[in-house]
């Protein structure tokens, strides 16, 4: 087997031990329907049922059952049929949206705006995104812009410490938008590669949220006209269902380009990827499984698709 072939069975490992909640639900739920019965009307509302109590939306659930019932109807099916069918209507759902958050490498700095509500792991997620370019050979610079939370502050300082990349930040209650300033003018004048600038997540004042980060983007871009060049939502996957309704908000903040889907291995709702691509469409760079910096790599479709379900990776 290949470096390559290794590192990503490694990787499915994990991504797979990280779905056990939620490929657990879908599993036992399938294997409870399906033993020993056809696929019939009462089969398929059951099925139905199991995919929307497991995230996946009502949207999502009632099109894959309705999938299923075009080619099995009244069959005899067994869970494997059925976990392995599901799998490859799911990949469907999601390899439009799997896409890579690409840097342009005449652009310097890249500048990564992070939003998303506290507690998110938007501050982990930029120290981990620090990591991977910092292991391709990138300067990296990190902006410490949510100036609400000294803690956030403080555990940015830590990542840059970790990632060997400087770290621009103030005192708490700072002015975000002027940090942000700072920090673009500073990773210029250095020609770091990447720029990623937190930011503050408190939805409970949404007038005051919206006119903090609107104000962020406006100063980037007197230092930057082409910045931020991407606006990444963190989301955590164990909010469930209420992580369609942050994407919707957050929307109508700022101009998101893509997601990023952390702690799916907190609860047994990773099947919300599968319903926020199926409504929003936005490309989802990354899936977290885990605090470590390995716990964190680009999401496949495929991949995530056949652990969801709880089957083993393609060869």
């Amino acid at each position: 087997m290949s470096d390559t072939a290794e590192k990503k069975g490694g990787w499915f490992s994990r991504l797979k031990a990280g779905l056990t909640r939620s490929s657990s639900k879908l599993g036992d739920g399938i294997a409870g329907i399906f033993t020993k019965r056809k696929l019939d009307d009462a089969a398929l509302e059951e099925l139905e049922e199991l995919l929307i109590t497991a995230d996946l939306g009502v949207a999502t659930a009632t099109r894959l059952t309705a999938e299923l019932a075009k080619t099995r109807f009244n069959k005899d099916v067994d869970p494997e049929e059925v976990r392995s069918a599901l799998a490859e209507d799911i990949a469907r759902v999601l390899e439009p949206v799997a896409q890579p958050l690409v840097l342009d490498p005449a652009q310097t700095p890249n500048v990564i705006l992070v939003v998303g509500v506290n507690g998110s792991g938007k501050t982990t997620t930029i120290g981990k995104l620090a990591s991977h370019y910092r292991a391709q050979g990138l300067s990296v610079r990190l902006a410490a812009g949510d100036t609400f939370r000294a803690a956030a502050i403080e555990q940015l300082k830590i990542w840059g410490e970790r990632t060997g990349c400087p770290v621009v930040a103030g005192k708490q209650g700072a002015d975000s938008a002027g940090l942000a300033f700072e920090a673009v003018e500073a990773a210029k004048a250095a020609g770091d590669d990447v720029l990623l600038i937190d930011t503050a997540g408190r939805l409970h004042n949404r007038a005051e949220l919206m006119a903090e980060l609107q104000k962020v983007a406006r100063v980037i871009k007197k230092v930057e006209p082409s910045a931020p060049h991407h606006v990444v939502l963190v989301l955590d996957a164990t909010t469930g269902q209420n992580a369609l309704t942050q994407v919707g908000t957050f929307k109508e903040l700022v101009d998101l380009t893509g997601l990023v889907v952390t702690k799916l291995d907190g609860s047994a709702r990773g099947g919300v990827l599968v319903a926020l691509a199926e409504k929003y469409g936005l490309p989802v760079h990354a899936v977290g499984v885990g605090e470590g910096a390995e716990d964190f790599r680009p999401f496949t479709a495929k991949d995530f698709a056949r652990a969801l379900v709880g089957l083993e990776q393609n060869s």
